[in-house]
Parts: structure tokens; sequence; C-alpha cells
């Protein structure tokens, strides 16, 4: 498996689990600075998957 095969799951999975990490903290009644730091690091990390695959997909139309 190459390593663009890797990374394009490992975005999309980091992605996830902090969506899923600030869903808890919301239906648990957590600290509000807790999901808003969560929630930035949500769309930091959605920009990073959003980067990968436009480079993965642009490394495979290479000739």
């Amino acid at each position: 498996m190459t390593l663009s095969n890797s990374l394009v799951p490992i975005a999309v999975g980091a992605v996830a689990v902090v969506l899923l990490l600030g869903l808890i903290n919301m239906m648990r009644g957590g600290s509000a600075n807790t999901s808003q730091k969560l929630m930035q690091l949500r769309v930091q990390l959605q920009f990073l998957a959003i980067v990968i695959v436009v480079f993965v997909l642009w490394w495979r139309s290479g000739p």
C-alpha cells in the first residue's frame, strides 16, 4: 500500500474521531470551551483532509 493510499483514510478518520469527541462532549453537557476547541480542530483537520485528497487525486492523474 502506498503512502497516498494510506493518507486519505487517516485524514478522514482523524476528522471523524474529533467529530465524535465533540458530539460526546456536547451530549454529556461538557465544557463549552472544550466544544469550541474541538470544533476548531475539526475544521483544521477537514482543511488538511481536503488538501490531502486533492493532492492524491493530482498525483494519480499524472503521466
